[in-house]
Protein backbone atom coordinates (compact mmCIF):
# COMPACT_ATOMS: atom_id res chain seq x y z
CA UNK A 1 0.00 0.00 0.00
CA UNK A 2 2.62 2.56 1.03
CA UNK A 3 4.68 1.98 -2.56
CA UNK A 4 1.61 2.86 -3.97
CA UNK A 5 1.15 6.26 -2.15
CA UNK A 6 4.56 7.17 -2.88
CA UNK A 7 3.94 6.03 -6.80
CA UNK A 8 0.81 8.42 -6.73
CA UNK A 9 2.75 11.16 -4.77
CA UNK A 10 5.75 11.39 -7.30
CA UNK A 11 3.24 11.66 -10.19
CA UNK A 12 0.46 14.04 -8.98
CA UNK A 13 2.63 16.75 -6.80
CA UNK A 14 3.82 17.94 -10.11
CA UNK A 15 0.64 18.50 -10.96
CA UNK A 16 -0.25 19.96 -7.91
CA UNK A 17 2.45 22.06 -7.60
CA UNK A 18 1.09 23.60 -11.58
CA UNK A 19 -1.97 24.04 -10.10
CA UNK A 20 -0.95 26.09 -6.85
CA UNK A 21 1.52 28.52 -9.14
CA UNK A 22 -1.21 29.08 -11.43
CA UNK A 23 -3.76 29.83 -8.63
CA UNK A 24 -1.31 32.53 -6.64
CA UNK A 25 -0.52 33.96 -10.68
CA UNK A 26 -3.85 34.37 -10.70
CA UNK A 27 -4.30 36.74 -7.43
CA UNK A 28 -1.43 38.21 -7.26
CA UNK A 29 0.27 38.49 -11.05
CA UNK A 30 2.78 36.73 -13.05
CA UNK A 31 5.90 38.63 -12.17
CA UNK A 32 4.63 38.74 -8.39
CA UNK A 33 4.70 35.00 -8.51
CA UNK A 34 8.29 34.63 -9.94
CA UNK A 35 9.47 36.77 -7.84
CA UNK A 36 8.00 35.23 -4.83
CA UNK A 37 9.43 31.70 -6.25
CA UNK A 38 12.95 33.33 -6.65
CA UNK A 39 12.55 34.79 -3.07
CA UNK A 40 11.83 31.17 -1.83
CA UNK A 41 14.88 29.53 -3.63
CA UNK A 42 17.31 32.35 -1.76
CA UNK A 43 15.37 31.85 1.73
CA UNK A 44 15.79 28.27 1.06
CA UNK A 45 19.21 28.42 0.17
CA UNK A 46 19.91 30.49 3.10
CA UNK A 47 18.20 28.39 5.38
CA UNK A 48 19.52 25.30 4.38
CA UNK A 49 23.61 26.34 4.81
CA UNK A 50 22.57 27.65 8.28
CA UNK A 51 20.51 24.88 10.06
CA UNK A 52 22.73 22.31 7.78
CA UNK A 53 25.92 23.66 9.68
CA UNK A 54 24.17 23.36 12.62
CA UNK A 55 22.87 20.14 12.29
CA UNK A 56 25.86 18.51 10.61
CA UNK A 57 27.96 20.17 13.59
CA UNK A 58 26.19 18.38 16.11
CA UNK A 59 26.21 15.11 14.47
CA UNK A 60 30.02 15.86 13.97
CA UNK A 61 30.42 16.65 17.39
CA UNK A 62 28.74 13.12 18.39
CA UNK A 63 30.06 11.01 16.16
CA UNK A 64 33.55 12.36 17.56
CA UNK A 65 32.62 12.22 21.36
CA UNK A 66 31.64 8.87 20.80
CA UNK A 67 28.23 8.77 21.46
CA UNK A 68 25.91 8.82 18.31
CA UNK A 69 22.39 10.57 19.43
CA UNK A 70 19.23 9.47 17.72
CA UNK A 71 17.81 13.33 17.69
CA UNK A 72 21.30 14.63 15.70
CA UNK A 73 21.39 11.78 12.93
CA UNK A 74 17.96 12.33 12.57
CA UNK A 75 17.87 16.23 12.41
CA UNK A 76 20.77 15.91 9.87
CA UNK A 77 18.49 13.30 7.40
CA UNK A 78 15.40 15.74 8.03
CA UNK A 79 17.82 19.05 7.00
CA UNK A 80 18.89 17.24 3.86
CA UNK A 81 15.37 15.70 2.91
CA UNK A 82 14.27 19.33 3.27
CA UNK A 83 16.92 21.27 1.61
CA UNK A 84 16.16 18.82 -1.64
CA UNK A 85 12.21 19.81 -1.30
CA UNK A 86 13.59 23.70 -1.43
CA UNK A 87 15.28 23.18 -4.02
CA UNK A 88 12.24 22.10 -6.03
CA UNK A 89 10.31 24.70 -7.73
CA UNK A 90 6.59 25.45 -6.28
CA UNK A 91 5.17 26.35 -3.19
CA UNK A 92 3.68 22.75 -1.86
CA UNK A 93 6.94 21.59 -1.65
CA UNK A 94 8.68 24.89 -0.13
CA UNK A 95 6.28 24.53 2.69
CA UNK A 96 7.09 20.43 3.05
CA UNK A 97 11.23 21.60 2.97
CA UNK A 98 10.63 23.99 5.47
CA UNK A 99 9.16 22.08 7.48
CA UNK A 100 11.62 19.90 8.10
CA UNK A 101 14.49 22.43 7.92
CA UNK A 102 13.09 24.95 10.33
CA UNK A 103 14.30 23.99 13.88
CA UNK A 104 10.68 24.62 15.54
CA UNK A 105 8.44 22.29 13.33
CA UNK A 106 12.16 20.13 13.09
CA UNK A 107 11.07 17.97 16.21
CA UNK A 108 7.55 17.62 15.96
CA UNK A 109 8.25 15.17 12.18
CA UNK A 110 11.05 13.73 13.46
CA UNK A 111 8.66 12.88 16.56
CA UNK A 112 5.91 11.48 14.13
CA UNK A 113 8.28 10.01 11.72
CA UNK A 114 9.51 8.01 14.73
CA UNK A 115 6.36 6.91 15.81
CA UNK A 116 5.37 6.08 12.43
CA UNK A 117 8.65 3.57 11.39
CA UNK A 118 7.95 2.46 15.11
CA UNK A 119 4.18 1.43 14.11
CA UNK A 120 5.72 -0.06 10.54
CA UNK A 121 8.58 -2.55 12.58
CA UNK A 122 6.02 -3.13 14.69
CA UNK A 123 3.63 -4.53 11.67
CA UNK A 124 6.86 -6.39 10.06
CA UNK A 125 7.26 -8.22 13.45
CA UNK A 126 3.78 -9.28 13.53
CA UNK A 127 3.91 -10.51 9.99
CA UNK A 128 7.19 -12.33 10.37
CA UNK A 129 6.03 -13.88 13.93
CA UNK A 130 3.33 -15.09 11.59
CA UNK A 131 5.60 -17.03 8.86
CA UNK A 132 8.18 -18.31 11.83
CA UNK A 133 5.76 -19.07 14.87
CA UNK A 134 8.30 -18.11 17.65
CA UNK A 135 9.10 -21.39 20.09
CA UNK A 136 11.83 -23.78 21.03
CA UNK A 137 14.02 -25.36 18.76
CA UNK A 138 12.83 -23.42 15.69
CA UNK A 139 14.61 -20.16 13.37
CA UNK A 140 13.57 -18.54 10.57
CA UNK A 141 15.85 -21.20 8.41
CA UNK A 142 14.15 -24.00 9.97
CA UNK A 143 14.46 -26.25 13.12
CA UNK A 144 17.43 -26.99 15.44
CA UNK A 145 18.21 -28.78 18.11
CA UNK A 146 21.37 -27.43 19.53
CA UNK A 147 23.73 -24.58 19.88
CA UNK A 148 26.70 -23.44 18.78
CA UNK A 149 28.92 -26.26 20.40
CA UNK A 150 26.84 -28.91 18.24
CA UNK A 151 29.14 -29.56 15.49
CA UNK A 152 27.43 -31.36 12.96
CA UNK A 153 29.39 -33.82 10.16
CA UNK A 154 28.72 -32.29 6.77
CA UNK A 155 27.07 -35.05 4.04
CA UNK A 156 29.28 -37.57 1.75
CA UNK A 157 32.18 -38.81 2.45
CA UNK A 158 35.21 -37.84 5.21
CA UNK A 159 38.41 -38.46 5.19
CA UNK A 160 40.01 -37.60 8.34
CA UNK A 161 43.96 -36.39 8.22
CA UNK A 162 46.30 -34.15 9.78
CA UNK A 163 47.61 -30.74 8.37
CA UNK A 164 51.22 -30.26 7.32
CA UNK A 165 52.65 -27.02 6.52
CA UNK A 166 55.40 -27.58 4.60
CA UNK A 167 56.27 -23.91 4.57
CA UNK A 168 57.44 -24.32 8.40
CA UNK A 169 59.61 -27.33 7.48
CA UNK A 170 61.78 -25.53 4.46
CA UNK A 171 62.26 -22.70 6.83
CA UNK A 172 63.65 -24.40 9.41
CA UNK A 173 66.11 -26.04 7.81
CA UNK A 174 67.68 -23.23 5.92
Amino acid sequence: MLPLLIVLGVLLLPVLEIFVIVQVGGVIGAWPTVGLLLAEAFLGAWLIRREGRRAFGALHDTVRSGVLQDRDLGDAALVMAGGMLLLFPGFVTDVLGLLLVLPFTRPLVRRSLAAFAARRMRAAEDRAAAVFPPGPGTGPFGPFDGGPERVETPPGPVVRGEVIHEDDDTASRA
